[in-house]
């Protein structure tokens, strides 16, 4: 292996990247498990796993081998031809998921992407001329066009006119309002909704994951398609391979990413029942999705997170976490919400000064989402004792906050 050294970067260098993120003023250079490491060896709890996408943890041997030895035999051929490890990550992937055809993608966003383009194709086949979708307020779906103008979220619209139209906006959570929109909307023909609202705070519906139960009773009483977003909450992030599995309902169309590659920029969009052949040669398409190499990693992550029964350990370790918060935290008028390694801290006031409070003071990397929610994304593979070690330097963090 050639050995490459980086020289260290100057303050006063000029950067040729976009300013499209406002980045910390720290960088990694190593990571394993649940632990991320500087230049000089300090040692930083991850409680973000790259926002769910490393749900394995870093630098997972059985992952890494895979990708270095596909790496040295074939990367890409292009979809012209038959690729045998992409056949065999779609059998996995329909086995946990449920659902029956898979085109993968290479993000989360093209995922939404190609979910959006199910509907309106759907919509088409039944005759309605311009197909409407309802989304949810307060949701994020991506940032291509189309998923921004999906997302509930005005400021990543911002600038952006003239979004894509014909989304209808309902308050998450809110079955009347969906009701009311069928009303005043005959041309609607999917509802696209995530089971818990990442981006949005880590919200849940009221009345939970029934939730999910009601909105397919009335697609079902619509003909809509049912489709849902589990770009961050699939791949065992929830203490389920998809959250939706916590009911007994199954979607039209299943969207993942993030966690499927445990790093590797991959995502998938999937199909069951009435979706089911709306996607003909010719009419969606991807150049890298589904290369040799992000197949390979897609059967390995499901297969390593499967031997290790990661989702499992996600629920009972997850479950752990929330009661702890909440039991050292009872007192501190805050609201932890989540499931499995999914976890939300609803503070009483603003906090977003807390990432750089915990990154530098208790070498614990966080997030905050919504103004005033924590959001933890640790892995879903996560030990007891690490679980412990995150807990210690939380709770003496927003105990020092408030």
């Amino acid at each position: 292996m050639t050995d490459v050294t980086l020289a260290p970067i100057q303050p006063d260098q000029p950067s040729h990247l976009m300013a499209t993120y406002g980045r910390q003023a720290i960088s990694f250079v190593r990571g394993r498990g649940a632990y991320l490491y500087t230049e000089d060896g300090t040692e930083y709890l991850d409680a973000l796993t790259g926002i769910a996408v490393c749900g394995l943890g870093h630098a997972h041997p059985v992952i890494a081998e895979a990708i270095a030895e596909q790496a040295a035999t074939l990367v890409h051929t292009s979809n012209l031809f038959e690729i045998p490890w992409q056949t065999a990550a779609a059998q996995k992937l329909a086995e946990v998921s449920g659902m029956e055809e898979i085109f993968f993608s290479n993000s989360g966003a093209e995922s939404n992407e190609g979910a959006i383009k199910i509907a309106r194709k759907f919509g088409t086949q039944q005759g309605v001329r311009l197909p409407k979708i309802i989304v949810a307020e307060q949701s994020f779906h991506g940032r291509t066009l189309a998923t921004l103008s999906a997302t509930g979220n005005k400021k990543v619209q911002d600038g952006f006119a003239p979004l894509v139209n014909d989304f209808i906006r309902v308050p998450f959570g809110d079955v009347e309002a969906i009701q009311e929109a069928a009303l005043q909307h005959p041309d609607i023909v999917a509802i696209l909704i995530e089971p818990i609202q990442g981006e949005g705070g880590i919200n849940t519906a009221p009345q939970g994951f029934s939730y999910l139960e009601e909105v397919r009773n009335i697609c079902n009483q619509h003909n809509w398609l049912m489709m849902l977003d589990e770009i961050q909450t699939g791949n065992g992030r929830t203490g389920k391979y998809f959250a939706y599995q916590h009911t007994n309902i199954v979607p039209d169309v299943l969207t993942t990413a993030k966690g499927l590659g445990n790093g590797f920029p991959v995502g998938a969009v999937m199909t069951q029942g009435k979706a089911v052949g709306l996607l003909g040669p010719g009419s969606h398409g991807s150049t890298y999705g589904g290369t040799v190499l992000g197949s390979r990693v897609v059967y390995t992550v499901i297969d390593t997170i499967q031997k290790e029964n990661a989702v499992e350990n996600a629920a009972v370790v997850g479950r752990y976490i929330v009661d702890q918060l909440r039991a050292k935290l009872a007192d501190k008028n805050v609201q932890v919400r989540g499931f499995g390694m999914m976890i939300g801290i609803q503070l009483p006031k603003d906090c977003t000064e807390l990432v750089a409070i915990a990154r530098d003071q208790h070498k614990l990397i966080i997030n905050v989402t919504a103004g005033s929610v924590v959001r933890l994304l640790p892995p879903i593979n996560m030990t007891q004792a690490q679980a412990d070690d995150l807990l210690e330097r939380l709770v003496t963090l927003i105990n020092s906050y408030l």
